[in-house]
């Protein structure tokens, strides 16, 4: 029962986050509230910081990892298979009617829809990242509500990445996991 409800939940994530892997963050915020037994909304944040240092497309490494905290190897193969199913669906179907109505005046209206709608998932994937990473809304102080060290930080991974622009991305997560150790965020 728990795989299908993997299949079933992943399958929903992957039919409405349009926009790439960071548009499925929302869904993922929804799915920590209605699911608690497989993953908090903290375990989030872990499971950007872990998809976005690891190959492949975050979405796809988001529901494996999700998955497996969930139900073991079985349930990461699962989730995944779930999240990729609809794309899988959705692109063959296009495939097969595109070229009979691309040039169609509302086809093109609905794909040009379609952008500010990928463009607000993934403003609404940022805007959860920062309140996980650098704000504290819980405190009622203005020296509490912001995570110093975690600004810090942020505002010289940029100014490095901004200096040394060819310095590959690699390099920034492995600064970042040193620093985070080192200083215990």
């Amino acid at each position: 029962m728990i795989f299908l409800s993997l299949f079933f939940e992943f399958f929903k994530v992957g039919l409405f986050s349009v926009g790439g892997g960071l548009a499925t963050i929302p869904f993922l915020y929804d799915l920590a509230s209605r699911h608690p037994e497989w993953y908090t909304a903290s375990d989030v944040a872990d499971m950007i910081a872990i998809s976005e240092s690891t190959p492949g497309p975050i979405g796809v490494n988001m529901a494996t990892y999700a998955g497996y905290q969930t139900a073991g190897i079985f349930g990461g193969a699962v989730a995944t298979l779930g999240l990729i199913a609809p794309a899988i669906i959705i692109i063959f179907l296009v495939a097969k009617i595109l070229n009979a109505f691309k040039d169609n005046k509302y086809v093109q209206s609905a794909f040009y829809g379609l952008r500010p709608a990928s463009v607000g998932l993934i403003l609404a994937a940022l805007f959860g990242v920062v309140k996980i990473a650098l704000v504290n809304i819980e405190s009622t102080t203005i020296g509490g509500f912001f995570n110093i060290k975690a600004i810090i930080l942020a505002v010289c991974l940029f100014v490095i990445q901004k200096i040394f622009p060819k310095l590959h991305p690699i390099a920034l997560i492995g600064i970042a996991a040193v620093v985070g150790i080192v200083f215990k965020f």
